[in-house]
């Protein structure tokens, strides 16, 4: 199967998913013609010219390589900075995998690759019965696990490691973000994660690149992702 896609989680909030998507959405950019970022609900807004919007898709839209409308790459846009299933309750609507999985198929038909950013952690609730965990299973798609290195987050990263896979899916690879820069033995927790994770870990992220321009970020990718059609047939025609 061709690669169209992947889901981006984190240890946490607040751990660098959104750099790390933007990273992956500039690699991926340099084997598919048209990537697309997606982040399914964003829960805390900011006004940016006259237009309440993410911070996160901000980031996301400027890191795709095609423009897409709003209720496709950010369906639920909540104002309160909360879990998203508070947020919703906040804000009297109410979120559901269903509808997220519709604004996912209309983007797939605009775009080759869609990188998908979910909201916290692995379990965050989107409604009483529905968690963003249960839309990544719908989407089937390989995971990206973005482990902010700081202490306890050897704990967090197995944790969330075990709970992808329980839900079946395919943790494609992980990516370390130095979230604290005075943590103590950061390449020794990287080595632990090295061997326990048993996934690849695609990327370090130093401290110095914190909110920087994402394309500074090194990613490296796995070679099915990189497998473009449209280099294929670029190729073919020389």
């Amino acid at each position: 199967m061709a690669f169209d896609g992947c889901f981006v989680t984190g240890t946490d909030t607040g751990v660098g998913k959104t750099l790390v998507s933007a990273a992956l959405l500039h690699t991926l950019a340099r084997h598919h013609r048209r990537v697309v970022g997606m982040k399914p609900v964003a829960a805390g807004l900011i006004d940016h010219h006259g237009h309440w919007v993410s911070e996160d898709v901000l980031a996301l839209r400027a890191a795709s390589s095609v423009t897409v409308p709003p209720e496709l790459d950010n369906p639920v846009a909540l104002p309160d900075p909360l879990s998203p299933h508070l947020a919703a309750q906040r804000a009297g609507r109410l979120i559901t995998v269903a509808e997220l999985l519709a604004a996912h198929r209309a983007l797939k038909e605009r775009a080759d690759v869609v990188v998908v950013e979910g909201a916290g952690g692995w379990r965050v609730p989107i409604n009483e019965h529905e968690t963003l965990a249960d839309l990544s299973v719908a989407l089937a798609l390989p995971v990206v696990l973005v482990v902010g290195l700081r202490l306890g987050c050897l704990n967090h990263a197995l944790l969330s490691a075990e709970a992808i896979r329980a839900d079946g899916l395919q943790l494609a690879g992980w990516v370390a973000n130095t979230v604290d820069p005075d943590m103590d033995c950061i390449e020794e927790n990287i080595d632990t994660l090295r061997q326990r994770l048993a996934a690849p870990l695609l990327g370090v992220v130093p401290w110095q690149l914190q909110g920087p321009d994402a394309r500074a970020v090194v990613l490296e990718l796995p070679s099915a992702w990189t497998a473009s059609k449209d280099a294929h047939e670029l190729v073919e025609g020389i």
